[in-house]
């Protein structure tokens, strides 16, 4: 299956399978309208956390009348991260989205040892891109979490987020480990750490998906540049995943693709014990509402 885009994704869920969100620091405009929307359409269901006030003043200013009821008041940041991910601990809520507040926050939340949500598995960022110059939706991993995943690392952000694609019907995603080249260079640990990666899937120890690598973002992503370059790949200009080698680069190419490239991004942190919904500050309620979208696709597999 081919999925072209975020409404194709909500048209392949199934019905009756509403979930509860719960929004760290809810006072955020496009934030509240996103989970409206989707609350609006029989998606999830909410319980807001931060000022209790400021929540309310957040929802006069975009027309929308809440359930006071479902708003948690808190007073800062922290204790309104805190407080979701413990709704989410006692199965109030099914999982997380993040409103407005640092990412460093409510993430330290969710990792707390103590309180939070880990389960043991590597977690990492995931963000999903529609762009009307790609033929399909396609990930970037990990530009948010971790920041030099090593060999194994990468084998787990590939697992979950092959994970993600076969919850929206995907069968057999397309991964691709991407390098400045598309050779093993001893000198370039990622190409060898890429090459690693393709030889797991070959063995089975990555299941689920194909693995190329090393492997250049254009070849990727254009079968013209593939062909003229003579790399013969499934992968080569039909990639699903793009694993970027680290932060610094995911988290540039991420920025790059909704700053200046008009693509919708949804955003979503995998891993932990529920799918946390994850935007930047300056995203547009589309993206937020794609963001939603992800984890309640998740969500329905389990």
């Amino acid at each position: 299956m081919i999925i072209t885009s975020f409404e194709q994704i909500k048209e392949n869920m199934h019905v009756n399978t509403k979930r509860t969100v719960a929004v760290a620091s809810a006072v955020e405009d496009k934030t509240l309208e996103a989970v409206m929307r989707a609350h609006d359409e029989g998606l999830v269901d909410y319980i807001l956390t931060g000022p209790a006030d400021e929540i309310i003043a957040t929802a006069d200013k975009i027309g929308r009348d809440i359930d006071k009821e479902r708003i948690v008041d808190t007073a800062d940041d922290q204790e309104s991260a805190a407080k979701a991910v413990e709704l989410v601990r006692t199965g109030e809520a099914d999982f997380l989205q993040k409103g407005l507040l640092h990412t460093s926050t409510l993430l330290k939340a969710v990792v707390n040892r103590e309180n939070g949500l880990r389960t043991g598995k590597m977690m990492n960022f995931v963000a999903m891109f529609q762009t009307s110059s790609y033929h399909k939706l396609f990930a970037i991993t990990d530009g948010g979490m971790q920041i030099a995943p090593t060999l194994e690392q990468k084998k787990g952000i590939i697992e979950n987020t092959v994970e993600l694609f076969h919850s929206f019907g995907v069968k057999e995603p397309k991964v691709a480990c991407m390098c400045a080249v598309e050779e093993i260079n001893p000198k370039m640990q990622e190409t060898v750490e890429a090459a690693a990666l393709k030889e797991m899937n070959i063995t089975g120890d990555i299941k689920g998906c194909i693995v190329e690598g090393p492997i250049s973002f254009d070849l990727a992503m254009i079968p013209k540049t593939a062909k003229v370059k003579k790399f013969s790949s499934p992968v080569a200009g039909d990639a699903d995943i793009i694993l970027a080698p680290g932060i610094t680069a995911g988290n540039m190419l991420i920025k790059s693709l909704y700053t200046f490239g008009g693509a919708v991004m949804g955003g979503v942190v995998l891993g932990g014990a529920c799918p946390v919904s994850m935007t930047s500050r300056d995203s547009s309620v589309e993206s937020r509402m794609s963001s939603l979208l992800l984890s309640c696709s998740i969500l329905q597999r389990k």
